[in-house]
Parts: C-alpha cells; structure tokens; sequence
C-alpha cells in the first residue's frame, strides 16, 4: 500500500505485525535511514539488524524472505536493512512478498526507484507492504516536520524556532533528529516533561555543532564575499561537518532570498521586506545585504548549481567535498559581481 508520513509513522511506532517490507524510495537516502533507525528503536534494545545490498539480493534473491524468516540465536527482535538497491531486487521483494510467513520486518532503501519501477508497484499492491516517497523537505513542510520530531522528544518548538532547526540541519532528517535529541538531553526534556525550545538553548548546544561557521559560510556565498568563504569552509571541513547539510542549507537561504526578491521586485522596499517576513533576528542584515546584490536569475542559477553539485557529490568516485567548496565559491563569486 502507499504510505503517507503519518501511516508510516505509526506502523513503524507499533511496530505492526502486519507490515514485513517498508519500501523507501526517493532522492532523500537521509531521510529513509532515519525511518530505518526509528523502525529498530521501536524494536527495542538488543535489536539485531542484519545489513544488505542489491548486489547480495541479485545473486541470491531468495535470501531476504530466509532472513525474514529466521530466529535470532537468543529469541531477541530482528529486522533486515537492504540498502543501495533498486530493480535488481525485484525477485527477492516477490519471494518476500509471497512468503508463508516472515517474523522480521525488511527495510528496503532503494533512492533510485521510480514511482512506476517494477519494486514500487509491486508494494504498492501488496497487504503486507507499505511504501514511502522520500524527499528532502522544504518549506513549512520542513518547519512542520521538525516541530513533530521536537514534540517527541518534549520540545516545544514555535515556527520560527523550527525553521532554525531545519536551517541548522541543511533539511537532512537525520541530521535534525540527532540535533533535537542533544537539545532535549541539554533541557532534560521529554513527553511526559515538556519543555519550551528557545534561541538561548540552540545558542548553547549549537556552539559545539559547528553553527557559528556554518552560518558565516552561508552568509558569505549569499553576500559575495568568497575570500571569508574560503576560510569558513576550511573551518568546517578541519572540524569534520558534512558539506551537504551546508550546501542544502545555503540553498535554503536562496530559496527565502527568491521570495524575498519577488517582494523588492514588486516595488517594497529591502527593510519593510525583511520585517514583514519575519527574518530571524541574526540573518536580517547578510538578508538585507545579499537582497541589494541580486536578482531573480541569480538567484534562480544560484539555486540550480548548488544542487547540481549535491547530486554529483552523491555519485560515486566523485571529487567530493571538492565539489561542494567548489560550488559554494562559484556563487560568491557570482553574488559579487551582481
């Protein structure tokens, strides 16, 4: 069956007997392993996850529906992992599928399937299966999914509050779980003792996250200013932070800046545009700043090669963060010649 968030939400959070195979596809591989993670919390401790690929199913399709079906030595709850796959896991999902019975549930991982592939149409017509798009958030769609990720860990997150959440990630789930979880341990939050998430305490635990350098990268690419850029990325590349959830979140920056830009086009003025937007308070005046230097072109291109250089960074025997660098001094480098 087709699977919206909330369903399988809450398939995974009863851990329902009924469901042995969630079928994960889509671009967003962060977001499918963290549905993976949330799947074997909901386990229990002492989950045994056994670990797959598409190659290893190709070879032997029949292994998945044994490993589903298997006992661990102990007695103690197992699910099966399939990652990086895609068609060349058909039969092994119909001999799950078709299976008398299957103990463990399957997670299968497949970010290149389409919506019309062979794997999703055929979870799509099982009882037992349930299948999910996956695609990074954006938006209030992104707002929204981290006020519901706060909420279970007892933060109480506002929309602006949440929206530094997700600018902080760069949009990635995973990422924004693992920051949630340290903020909640931080206020000794939880369900049954919620607690109100402030500016304050992303302050307190974001300095240790790399925020600050994150934040003078982005305000760098979007002000023009490459030579600072330069040196924030080799900040955060020394302290080992990801460039994806930095390129995401620069795209996110463009992104507001695009709306933004629409209003100055239509005739309001920088200021009353930032105002009326509700800019957070310490991104106003690189807003402001980054507003006088473009356009909508700009921007719009500015947009298309960050994220151009994000799938190419995911392809295999890349340049990698080479890459990412590379992409973030082309659009400073734009941004100053305006």
């Amino acid at each position: 069956m087709k699977a919206s968030a909330s369903q399988l939400r809450a398939a995974i959070d009863r851990a329902d007997n009924g469901v042995r195979l969630y079928l994960l596809y889509g671009p967003d591989d962060a977001g499918a392993r963290e549905w993976a993670m949330r799947l074997g919390r909901r386990l229990g401790t002492g989950v045994e996850r056994i670990d797959l690929e598409g190659a290893q199913l190709r070879a032997d399709p029949a292994r998945l529906a044994t490993e589903a079906a298997s006992m661990s030595l102990f007695g103690e709850p197992r699910y099966i992992l399939v990652s990086n796959t895609g068609e060349e896991s058909n039969e092994a999902v119909a001999l799950l599928l078709a299976a008398e019975q299957a103990a463990n549930p399957v997670v299968v991982i497949a970010p290149s399937a389409k919506a019309t592939s062979k794997l999703v149409k055929a979870a799509l017509a099982a009882p037992t299966a349930m299948a999910h798009a996956c695609y990074q958030p954006v938006g209030e769609e992104a707002n929204a999914l981290a006020s519901t990720i706060a909420a279970e860990h007892g933060l109480r997150a506002t929309g602006r509050v949440a929206a530094r959440l997700v600018g902080l990630s760069g949009g990635d789930r995973a990422i924004l779980t693992r920051e949630i979880e340290k903020l909640a341990l931080y206020l000794d939050a939880a369900p049954d003792r919620p607690k109100a998430l402030d500016d304050g305490a992303i302050d307190a635990v974001g300095a240790d996250l790399g925020e600050g350098d994150i934040a003078a990268a982005i305000d760098a690419a979007v002000e023009g200013r490459p030579e600072a850029l330069g040196d924030a990325l080799a900040r955060l590349s020394e302290s080992g932070t990801s460039p994806i959830p930095v390129m995401r979140a620069t795209v996110r920056r463009l992104m507001t800046l695009a709306e933004l830009s629409a209003d100055v086009a239509a005739g309001a003025s920088v200021n009353d545009t930032i105002e009326r937007h509700n800019i957070f308070f310490r991104e106003k005046a690189s807003m402001a700043k980054a507003l006088r230097l473009s356009s909508p072109k700009r921007l719009s291109d500015a947009i298309d090669h960050l994220r151009r250089a994000e799938r190419s960074l995911m392809a295999a025997a890349t340049a990698g963060p080479v890459l990412a660098d590379a992409a973030m001094i082309d659009i400073a480098r734009a941004a100053r010649r305006g």
